[in-house]
Protein backbone atom coordinates (compact mmCIF):
# COMPACT_ATOMS: atom_id res chain seq x y z
CA UNK A 1 0.00 0.00 0.00
CA UNK A 2 1.26 3.50 -0.82
CA UNK A 3 1.69 6.31 1.70
CA UNK A 4 -1.60 7.80 0.51
CA UNK A 5 -3.45 4.58 1.38
CA UNK A 6 -3.84 3.49 -2.25
CA UNK A 7 -3.24 -0.24 -2.34
CA UNK A 8 -1.63 -2.30 -5.06
CA UNK A 9 -3.78 -4.09 -7.60
CA UNK A 10 -4.31 -7.73 -6.69
CA UNK A 11 -3.64 -10.57 -9.10
CA UNK A 12 -7.36 -11.27 -9.39
CA UNK A 13 -8.10 -7.60 -10.09
CA UNK A 14 -5.40 -7.50 -12.76
CA UNK A 15 -6.91 -10.57 -14.41
CA UNK A 16 -10.30 -8.84 -14.55
CA UNK A 17 -8.74 -5.66 -15.98
CA UNK A 18 -6.87 -7.58 -18.67
CA UNK A 19 -9.92 -9.69 -19.50
CA UNK A 20 -11.98 -6.54 -19.90
CA UNK A 21 -9.30 -5.01 -22.14
CA UNK A 22 -9.23 -8.13 -24.30
CA UNK A 23 -13.01 -8.09 -24.62
CA UNK A 24 -12.92 -4.43 -25.64
CA UNK A 25 -10.13 -4.86 -28.19
CA UNK A 26 -12.21 -5.88 -31.20
CA UNK A 27 -14.88 -3.21 -30.76
CA UNK A 28 -12.36 -0.48 -29.96
CA UNK A 29 -10.15 -1.41 -32.88
CA UNK A 30 -13.15 -1.51 -35.21
CA UNK A 31 -14.01 2.14 -34.59
CA UNK A 32 -13.25 4.34 -37.57
CA UNK A 33 -10.26 6.66 -37.32
CA UNK A 34 -12.57 9.65 -37.04
CA UNK A 35 -14.52 8.02 -34.23
CA UNK A 36 -11.32 7.37 -32.28
CA UNK A 37 -10.18 10.93 -33.00
CA UNK A 38 -13.34 12.18 -31.30
CA UNK A 39 -12.56 9.98 -28.29
CA UNK A 40 -9.06 11.39 -27.99
CA UNK A 41 -10.34 14.95 -28.13
CA UNK A 42 -12.92 14.13 -25.46
CA UNK A 43 -10.14 12.83 -23.20
CA UNK A 44 -8.03 15.93 -23.84
CA UNK A 45 -10.97 18.19 -22.98
CA UNK A 46 -11.69 16.22 -19.79
CA UNK A 47 -8.08 16.39 -18.60
CA UNK A 48 -7.97 20.13 -19.27
CA UNK A 49 -11.23 20.57 -17.35
CA UNK A 50 -9.81 18.63 -14.40
CA UNK A 51 -6.60 20.67 -14.25
CA UNK A 52 -7.53 22.53 -11.06
CA UNK A 53 -7.93 19.20 -9.28
CA UNK A 54 -5.00 17.33 -10.86
CA UNK A 55 -2.29 19.99 -10.60
CA UNK A 56 -2.22 20.25 -6.80
CA UNK A 57 -1.98 16.45 -6.51
CA UNK A 58 0.86 16.39 -9.05
CA UNK A 59 2.67 19.19 -7.25
CA UNK A 60 2.41 17.44 -3.89
CA UNK A 61 3.53 14.03 -5.15
CA UNK A 62 6.24 15.07 -7.63
CA UNK A 63 7.72 18.16 -5.86
CA UNK A 64 7.63 19.92 -9.24
CA UNK A 65 6.64 23.59 -9.45
CA UNK A 66 3.15 24.53 -10.56
CA UNK A 67 4.31 26.40 -13.68
CA UNK A 68 6.24 23.37 -14.93
CA UNK A 69 3.26 21.06 -14.30
CA UNK A 70 0.83 23.42 -16.05
CA UNK A 71 3.03 23.38 -19.14
CA UNK A 72 3.33 19.62 -18.98
CA UNK A 73 -0.42 19.15 -18.70
CA UNK A 74 -0.87 21.32 -21.77
CA UNK A 75 1.68 19.20 -23.62
CA UNK A 76 -0.26 16.09 -22.59
CA UNK A 77 -3.57 17.22 -24.00
CA UNK A 78 -1.83 18.59 -27.10
CA UNK A 79 -0.46 15.09 -27.74
CA UNK A 80 -3.97 13.67 -27.63
CA UNK A 81 -5.21 16.23 -30.13
CA UNK A 82 -2.19 15.71 -32.38
CA UNK A 83 -2.98 12.00 -32.63
CA UNK A 84 -6.59 12.90 -33.37
CA UNK A 85 -5.29 14.82 -36.40
CA UNK A 86 -3.15 11.84 -37.39
CA UNK A 87 -6.23 9.63 -37.34
CA UNK A 88 -8.27 12.04 -39.42
CA UNK A 89 -5.48 12.27 -41.99
CA UNK A 90 -5.49 8.48 -42.36
CA UNK A 91 -2.00 8.12 -43.86
CA UNK A 92 -0.86 6.25 -40.73
CA UNK A 93 -2.78 3.18 -42.01
CA UNK A 94 -0.32 2.82 -44.92
CA UNK A 95 -3.18 1.46 -47.02
CA UNK A 96 -1.74 -0.19 -50.14
CA UNK A 97 -3.52 -1.88 -53.03
CA UNK A 98 -1.96 -3.93 -55.82
CA UNK A 99 -4.54 -4.98 -58.41
CA UNK A 100 -4.21 -8.30 -60.23
CA UNK A 101 -1.63 -8.22 -63.00
CA UNK A 102 -1.14 -11.32 -65.18
CA UNK A 103 1.96 -9.76 -66.74
CA UNK A 104 3.81 -8.92 -63.49
CA UNK A 105 7.54 -9.52 -64.16
CA UNK A 106 7.99 -12.21 -61.48
CA UNK A 107 4.77 -14.05 -62.32
CA UNK A 108 1.04 -13.30 -62.31
CA UNK A 109 0.12 -11.04 -59.40
CA UNK A 110 -3.06 -11.67 -57.41
CA UNK A 111 -5.17 -8.94 -55.83
CA UNK A 112 -3.18 -7.87 -52.74
CA UNK A 113 -4.23 -5.25 -50.20
CA UNK A 114 -2.26 -4.27 -47.08
CA UNK A 115 -3.17 -2.11 -44.08
CA UNK A 116 -2.00 -1.55 -40.51
CA UNK A 117 -4.24 -2.91 -37.75
CA UNK A 118 -4.23 -2.67 -33.92
CA UNK A 119 -2.20 -5.15 -31.89
CA UNK A 120 -4.56 -5.55 -28.93
CA UNK A 121 -4.25 -4.59 -25.24
CA UNK A 122 -1.14 -2.49 -24.49
CA UNK A 123 0.41 -2.13 -21.03
CA UNK A 124 2.00 1.28 -20.44
CA UNK A 125 4.44 2.01 -17.60
CA UNK A 126 4.32 5.64 -16.50
CA UNK A 127 7.51 7.63 -15.90
CA UNK A 128 8.36 9.37 -12.64
CA UNK A 129 9.82 12.60 -14.01
CA UNK A 130 6.84 13.60 -16.17
CA UNK A 131 3.68 12.82 -14.16
CA UNK A 132 1.43 13.91 -17.02
CA UNK A 133 3.23 13.80 -20.38
CA UNK A 134 4.94 10.41 -19.91
CA UNK A 135 2.54 8.88 -17.44
CA UNK A 136 -1.01 7.53 -17.32
CA UNK A 137 -2.28 9.41 -20.38
CA UNK A 138 1.08 10.44 -21.80
CA UNK A 139 2.53 9.77 -25.22
CA UNK A 140 2.60 5.97 -25.01
CA UNK A 141 -1.04 5.77 -23.92
CA UNK A 142 -2.15 8.40 -26.44
CA UNK A 143 -0.45 6.66 -29.36
CA UNK A 144 -1.66 3.20 -28.31
CA UNK A 145 -5.26 4.42 -27.98
CA UNK A 146 -5.00 6.23 -31.30
CA UNK A 147 -3.89 2.99 -32.95
CA UNK A 148 -7.04 1.31 -31.66
CA UNK A 149 -5.67 -0.61 -28.68
CA UNK A 150 -7.12 -0.74 -25.16
CA UNK A 151 -4.57 0.56 -22.64
CA UNK A 152 -3.77 -0.68 -19.16
CA UNK A 153 -1.60 1.98 -17.51
CA UNK A 154 0.72 0.83 -14.72
CA UNK A 155 1.02 3.78 -12.31
CA UNK A 156 4.45 5.02 -11.30
CA UNK A 157 5.04 4.67 -7.53
CA UNK A 158 6.16 8.30 -7.37
CA UNK A 159 2.65 9.65 -8.04
CA UNK A 160 0.01 6.99 -7.28
CA UNK A 161 -2.79 9.35 -6.26
CA UNK A 162 -2.38 11.42 -9.40
CA UNK A 163 -2.30 8.27 -11.53
CA UNK A 164 -5.54 6.93 -10.07
CA UNK A 165 -7.36 10.24 -10.34
CA UNK A 166 -6.12 10.86 -13.90
CA UNK A 167 -7.23 7.34 -14.79
CA UNK A 168 -10.70 8.09 -13.44
CA UNK A 169 -10.92 11.23 -15.60
CA UNK A 170 -9.75 9.38 -18.71
CA UNK A 171 -12.02 6.37 -18.19
CA UNK A 172 -15.07 8.56 -17.61
CA UNK A 173 -14.35 10.65 -20.71
CA UNK A 174 -13.93 7.58 -22.89
CA UNK A 175 -17.09 5.99 -21.54
CA UNK A 176 -19.18 9.14 -22.02
CA UNK A 177 -17.82 9.52 -25.58
CA UNK A 178 -18.88 5.98 -26.50
CA UNK A 179 -15.78 3.84 -26.05
CA UNK A 180 -16.39 0.22 -25.03
CA UNK A 181 -15.90 -0.77 -21.40
CA UNK A 182 -12.35 -1.93 -20.81
CA UNK A 183 -10.71 0.51 -23.20
CA UNK A 184 -8.67 2.08 -20.39
CA UNK A 185 -7.65 1.19 -16.84
CA UNK A 186 -4.97 1.98 -14.24
CA UNK A 187 -3.22 -0.63 -12.12
CA UNK A 188 -0.68 -0.26 -9.31
CA UNK A 189 2.23 -2.19 -7.83
CA UNK A 190 5.67 -3.44 -8.82
CA UNK A 191 4.58 -7.08 -8.89
CA UNK A 192 1.46 -6.04 -10.79
CA UNK A 193 3.68 -4.56 -13.50
CA UNK A 194 5.63 -7.79 -13.83
CA UNK A 195 2.44 -9.82 -14.06
CA UNK A 196 0.99 -7.42 -16.61
CA UNK A 197 3.98 -7.92 -18.93
CA UNK A 198 3.52 -11.69 -18.67
CA UNK A 199 -0.26 -11.67 -18.90
CA UNK A 200 -1.51 -13.67 -21.91
CA UNK A 201 -3.85 -10.84 -22.99
CA UNK A 202 -1.03 -8.27 -23.23
CA UNK A 203 0.05 -7.70 -26.83
CA UNK A 204 2.70 -4.95 -26.37
CA UNK A 205 4.36 -2.86 -23.65
CA UNK A 206 5.45 0.78 -23.50
CA UNK A 207 7.97 1.74 -20.81
CA UNK A 208 9.93 4.82 -19.72
CA UNK A 209 12.35 4.38 -16.84
CA UNK A 210 15.70 3.05 -15.72
CA UNK A 211 18.00 0.67 -17.57
CA UNK A 212 17.87 -2.07 -14.89
CA UNK A 213 14.10 -1.94 -14.53
CA UNK A 214 13.42 -1.66 -18.24
CA UNK A 215 15.86 -4.40 -19.15
CA UNK A 216 14.29 -6.78 -16.61
CA UNK A 217 10.83 -6.20 -18.05
CA UNK A 218 12.14 -6.39 -21.62
CA UNK A 219 13.62 -9.80 -20.86
CA UNK A 220 10.31 -10.95 -19.36
CA UNK A 221 8.49 -9.89 -22.52
CA UNK A 222 11.02 -11.78 -24.65
CA UNK A 223 10.85 -14.98 -22.61
CA UNK A 224 7.06 -15.34 -22.66
CA UNK A 225 5.71 -18.40 -24.50
CA UNK A 226 4.54 -15.82 -27.05
CA UNK A 227 7.12 -12.99 -27.00
CA UNK A 228 5.65 -9.52 -27.44
CA UNK A 229 7.09 -6.14 -28.44
CA UNK A 230 8.58 -4.15 -25.55
CA UNK A 231 9.15 -0.50 -26.39
CA UNK A 232 11.37 0.82 -23.62
CA UNK A 233 13.10 4.15 -23.22
CA UNK A 234 15.88 3.37 -20.76
CA UNK A 235 18.99 5.53 -20.44
CA UNK A 236 21.07 8.15 -22.24
CA UNK A 237 23.89 10.59 -21.43
CA UNK A 238 23.23 12.81 -24.48
CA UNK A 239 26.82 13.96 -25.18
CA UNK A 240 27.59 17.45 -26.44
CA UNK A 241 30.72 18.02 -28.56
CA UNK A 242 32.18 21.51 -28.94
CA UNK A 243 34.59 22.00 -31.83
CA UNK A 244 37.76 24.08 -31.64
CA UNK A 245 36.24 26.71 -33.92
CA UNK A 246 33.10 27.06 -31.78
CA UNK A 247 35.13 27.24 -28.56
CA UNK A 248 37.37 29.91 -30.06
CA UNK A 249 34.51 32.10 -31.27
CA UNK A 250 31.84 31.79 -28.56
CA UNK A 251 32.97 29.69 -25.62
CA UNK A 252 31.17 31.79 -23.01
CA UNK A 253 27.79 31.49 -24.76
CA UNK A 254 28.20 27.75 -25.27
CA UNK A 255 29.19 27.11 -21.67
CA UNK A 256 26.33 29.23 -20.33
CA UNK A 257 23.86 27.35 -22.52
CA UNK A 258 25.24 24.04 -21.36
CA UNK A 259 24.82 25.01 -17.70
CA UNK A 260 21.20 25.96 -18.40
CA UNK A 261 20.53 22.66 -20.13
CA UNK A 262 22.04 20.12 -17.75
CA UNK A 263 20.59 21.78 -14.64
CA UNK A 264 17.08 22.11 -16.09
CA UNK A 265 14.57 20.20 -13.99
CA UNK A 266 17.32 19.41 -11.46
CA UNK A 267 18.93 17.22 -14.10
CA UNK A 268 15.97 14.82 -14.11
CA UNK A 269 15.29 14.73 -17.86
CA UNK A 270 16.03 11.72 -20.04
CA UNK A 271 17.60 14.22 -22.46
CA UNK A 272 19.86 15.89 -19.89
CA UNK A 273 23.31 16.40 -21.42
CA UNK A 274 25.57 14.41 -19.13
CA UNK A 275 28.92 14.72 -20.92
CA UNK A 276 30.51 17.80 -22.51
CA UNK A 277 33.50 17.44 -24.87
CA UNK A 278 35.67 20.59 -24.96
CA UNK A 279 39.07 21.53 -26.41
CA UNK A 280 41.56 21.43 -23.54
CA UNK A 281 42.33 25.17 -23.69
CA UNK A 282 38.66 26.16 -23.18
CA UNK A 283 38.19 28.21 -19.98
CA UNK A 284 36.28 25.57 -18.01
CA UNK A 285 36.21 27.86 -14.96
CA UNK A 286 33.62 29.93 -16.84
CA UNK A 287 31.30 26.90 -16.78
CA UNK A 288 32.14 26.18 -13.15
CA UNK A 289 31.18 29.71 -12.16
CA UNK A 290 27.90 29.41 -14.01
CA UNK A 291 27.15 26.16 -12.18
CA UNK A 292 28.07 27.58 -8.77
CA UNK A 293 25.57 30.36 -9.31
CA UNK A 294 22.63 27.99 -9.70
CA UNK A 295 20.11 27.75 -6.91
CA UNK A 296 18.97 24.37 -5.70
CA UNK A 297 15.65 22.60 -6.29
CA UNK A 298 14.00 19.47 -4.91
CA UNK A 299 14.37 16.13 -6.64
CA UNK A 300 11.31 14.09 -7.49
CA UNK A 301 11.32 11.74 -4.52
CA UNK A 302 13.54 10.10 -1.93
CA UNK A 303 14.20 7.01 -4.04
CA UNK A 304 15.62 9.13 -6.87
CA UNK A 305 17.62 11.18 -4.34
CA UNK A 306 19.23 8.02 -2.98
CA UNK A 307 19.99 6.69 -6.45
CA UNK A 308 21.52 9.96 -7.57
CA UNK A 309 23.59 10.36 -4.39
CA UNK A 310 25.06 6.92 -4.92
CA UNK A 311 25.72 7.51 -8.61
CA UNK A 312 27.27 10.92 -8.02
CA UNK A 313 29.55 9.62 -5.31
CA UNK A 314 30.84 6.81 -7.53
CA UNK A 315 31.63 9.42 -10.19
CA UNK A 316 33.17 12.06 -7.93
CA UNK A 317 35.40 9.52 -6.18
CA UNK A 318 36.64 7.92 -9.39
CA UNK A 319 40.40 8.21 -9.74
CA UNK A 320 40.10 9.61 -13.28
CA UNK A 321 37.87 12.50 -12.24
CA UNK A 322 38.45 15.92 -10.69
CA UNK A 323 35.56 17.67 -8.92
CA UNK A 324 35.15 21.26 -10.10
CA UNK A 325 31.91 22.11 -8.29
CA UNK A 326 30.69 20.09 -5.31
CA UNK A 327 26.94 20.54 -5.15
CA UNK A 328 24.55 18.37 -3.22
CA UNK A 329 21.62 18.40 -0.80
CA UNK A 330 20.80 21.43 1.34
CA UNK A 331 17.90 22.47 3.53
CA UNK A 332 15.46 24.62 1.62
CA UNK A 333 13.54 27.58 3.00
CA UNK A 334 10.34 25.54 3.41
CA UNK A 335 12.08 22.64 5.10
CA UNK A 336 12.41 20.53 1.97
CA UNK A 337 15.73 19.21 0.70
CA UNK A 338 17.07 21.02 -2.36
CA UNK A 339 19.94 19.89 -4.57
CA UNK A 340 22.49 22.22 -6.12
CA UNK A 341 24.34 21.06 -9.27
CA UNK A 342 27.80 19.52 -9.43
CA UNK A 343 30.46 19.54 -12.13
CA UNK A 344 33.36 17.14 -12.62
CA UNK A 345 36.16 16.93 -15.18
CA UNK A 346 38.47 14.44 -16.84
CA UNK A 347 40.56 14.21 -20.00
CA UNK A 348 39.66 12.34 -23.16
CA UNK A 349 42.58 9.98 -22.59
CA UNK A 350 41.40 9.03 -19.13
CA UNK A 351 37.79 8.92 -20.27
CA UNK A 352 38.68 6.37 -22.95
CA UNK A 353 40.56 4.30 -20.40
CA UNK A 354 37.61 4.32 -17.97
CA UNK A 355 34.65 4.63 -20.30
CA UNK A 356 32.58 1.84 -18.75
CA UNK A 357 32.28 3.60 -15.39
CA UNK A 358 32.22 7.16 -16.69
CA UNK A 359 29.49 6.48 -19.26
CA UNK A 360 26.93 5.44 -16.67
CA UNK A 361 23.88 7.69 -16.56
CA UNK A 362 23.60 9.80 -13.40
CA UNK A 363 19.96 10.87 -13.21
CA UNK A 364 20.24 14.22 -11.50
CA UNK A 365 22.16 17.53 -11.36
CA UNK A 366 25.69 16.57 -12.36
CA UNK A 367 27.66 16.67 -15.59
CA UNK A 368 31.09 15.49 -16.70
CA UNK A 369 33.41 17.72 -18.73
CA UNK A 370 35.86 15.83 -20.96
CA UNK A 371 38.71 17.86 -22.44
CA UNK A 372 40.45 16.73 -25.64
CA UNK A 373 43.84 17.73 -27.04
CA UNK A 374 43.09 17.14 -30.72
CA UNK A 375 40.01 16.41 -32.86
CA UNK A 376 40.99 12.74 -33.23
CA UNK A 377 40.54 12.28 -29.47
CA UNK A 378 36.99 13.66 -29.63
CA UNK A 379 36.25 11.34 -32.55
CA UNK A 380 37.51 8.34 -30.56
CA UNK A 381 35.12 9.28 -27.74
CA UNK A 382 32.26 9.44 -30.25
CA UNK A 383 33.23 6.02 -31.58
CA UNK A 384 32.90 4.27 -28.21
CA UNK A 385 29.57 5.78 -27.17
CA UNK A 386 26.69 3.38 -26.56
CA UNK A 387 23.28 4.18 -28.07
CA UNK A 388 21.91 7.63 -27.21
CA UNK A 389 18.63 9.49 -27.45
CA UNK A 390 20.52 12.58 -28.60
CA UNK A 391 23.97 13.84 -29.48
CA UNK A 392 24.89 17.46 -30.19
CA UNK A 393 27.66 19.28 -32.00
CA UNK A 394 28.42 22.96 -31.44
CA UNK A 395 30.41 24.15 -34.41
CA UNK A 396 30.78 26.83 -37.06
CA UNK A 397 29.57 26.82 -40.67
CA UNK A 398 33.13 26.48 -41.96
CA UNK A 399 34.28 23.83 -39.53
CA UNK A 400 36.37 20.89 -40.66
CA UNK A 401 35.87 19.14 -37.33
CA UNK A 402 32.07 19.14 -37.43
CA UNK A 403 31.50 16.83 -40.39
CA UNK A 404 33.43 13.82 -39.03
CA UNK A 405 31.73 14.23 -35.65
CA UNK A 406 28.23 14.41 -37.10
CA UNK A 407 28.93 11.39 -39.26
CA UNK A 408 29.90 9.36 -36.19
CA UNK A 409 27.11 10.60 -33.96
CA UNK A 410 24.32 9.84 -36.42
CA UNK A 411 25.23 6.17 -35.96
CA UNK A 412 24.94 6.47 -32.18
CA UNK A 413 21.88 8.63 -31.60
CA UNK A 414 18.26 8.97 -32.64
CA UNK A 415 18.39 12.78 -32.75
CA UNK A 416 21.45 14.79 -33.77
CA UNK A 417 21.53 18.49 -32.88
CA UNK A 418 23.53 21.33 -34.37
CA UNK A 419 24.24 24.27 -32.05
CA UNK A 420 21.38 23.33 -29.78
CA UNK A 421 20.53 21.61 -26.51
CA UNK A 422 18.74 18.28 -26.15
CA UNK A 423 16.43 19.24 -23.28
CA UNK A 424 13.07 20.07 -24.76
CA UNK A 425 11.54 17.38 -26.99
CA UNK A 426 9.09 18.93 -29.43
CA UNK A 427 5.85 17.01 -29.96
CA UNK A 428 5.63 17.11 -33.74
CA UNK A 429 5.56 14.95 -36.85
CA UNK A 430 9.31 14.89 -37.54
CA UNK A 431 10.46 14.24 -33.96
CA UNK A 432 12.35 11.04 -33.23
CA UNK A 433 12.75 10.27 -29.54
CA UNK A 434 14.59 6.97 -29.55
CA UNK A 435 17.94 5.48 -30.42
CA UNK A 436 20.12 2.38 -30.29
CA UNK A 437 20.24 0.37 -27.06
CA UNK A 438 20.42 1.28 -24.20
CA UNK A 439 18.63 4.50 -25.16
CA UNK A 440 15.70 2.34 -26.21
CA UNK A 441 14.95 -1.32 -26.78
CA UNK A 442 13.81 -0.71 -30.35
CA UNK A 443 16.01 1.43 -32.57
CA UNK A 444 13.24 1.57 -35.18
CA UNK A 445 10.68 3.57 -33.23
CA UNK A 446 10.00 6.81 -31.37
CA UNK A 447 8.01 7.47 -28.20
CA UNK A 448 7.37 11.15 -29.05
CA UNK A 449 5.78 12.56 -32.19
CA UNK A 450 3.08 11.34 -34.51
CA UNK A 451 4.99 8.29 -35.79
CA UNK A 452 4.91 6.84 -32.24
CA UNK A 453 1.59 5.30 -33.32
CA UNK A 454 3.50 2.86 -35.56
CA UNK A 455 4.68 0.85 -32.54
CA UNK A 456 1.20 -0.39 -31.78
CA UNK A 457 0.09 -1.43 -35.26
CA UNK A 458 0.85 -4.51 -37.34
CA UNK A 459 0.50 -5.04 -41.10
CA UNK A 460 -2.09 -7.43 -42.48
CA UNK A 461 -2.19 -8.35 -46.18
CA UNK A 462 -5.48 -9.47 -47.74
CA UNK A 463 -5.27 -11.60 -50.89
CA UNK A 464 -8.22 -12.07 -53.22
CA UNK A 465 -10.68 -11.06 -50.49
CA UNK A 466 -14.14 -9.89 -51.68
CA UNK A 467 -14.89 -6.18 -51.39
CA UNK A 468 -17.57 -6.49 -48.72
CA UNK A 469 -15.21 -8.45 -46.44
CA UNK A 470 -12.27 -6.07 -46.72
CA UNK A 471 -11.39 -3.38 -44.12
CA UNK A 472 -12.89 -0.07 -45.18
CA UNK A 473 -9.49 1.45 -45.90
CA UNK A 474 -8.88 -1.17 -48.63
CA UNK A 475 -12.23 -1.11 -50.41
CA UNK A 476 -12.30 0.32 -53.90
CA UNK A 477 -14.75 3.08 -52.97
CA UNK A 478 -12.47 4.22 -50.08
CA UNK A 479 -15.29 5.07 -47.63
CA UNK A 480 -12.78 6.41 -45.08
CA UNK A 481 -11.25 8.80 -47.63
CA UNK A 482 -7.69 7.92 -46.63
CA UNK A 483 -4.53 8.29 -48.75
CA UNK A 484 -3.57 5.03 -50.47
CA UNK A 485 -0.83 3.66 -52.67
CA UNK A 486 -2.48 1.93 -55.60
CA UNK A 487 -0.39 -0.09 -58.04
CA UNK A 488 2.68 1.78 -56.85
CA UNK A 489 1.27 5.31 -57.14
CA UNK A 490 0.14 7.50 -54.25
CA UNK A 491 -3.55 8.49 -54.43
CA UNK A 492 -4.87 11.25 -52.19
CA UNK A 493 -8.59 11.33 -51.30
Amino acid sequence: MTQTGIRDTTEAELDRVMESAAEAAEAFGALTPRERAALLRAVGDAVDAAADELLPIAQRESRLPEARLKGELGRTTFQLRLFAQVLEDGAYLEATIDHPDPDWPVGPRPDLRRVLEPLGPVVVFGAGNFPFAFSVIGGDSASALAAGNPVVAKAHPGHPELSVRTGDVVSAALREAGAPDGAFAVVLGQETGRRAVLHPHTRAVGFTGSIPGGRALHDLAATRPDPIPFYGELGSINPVFVTRAAAASRAEAVLSGYADSFTLGTGQFCTKPGVLLLPEDTPVETLAEAVRGRSGAPMLNERIERGFAEGYRSLAEHEAVEVLVEGGPHDGEDGTTVWTPSLVRTTAKRFLENSRELLEERFGPVSLVVTYSEPAEAERVADILPGQLTAAVHGEDADDQAGPLLNRLRRRAGRVLWNGWPTGVSVTHAMHHGGPYPATTSVLHTSVGSTAIRRFLRPVCYQQVPQHLLPQALRDDNPLSVPRRIDGELHLP
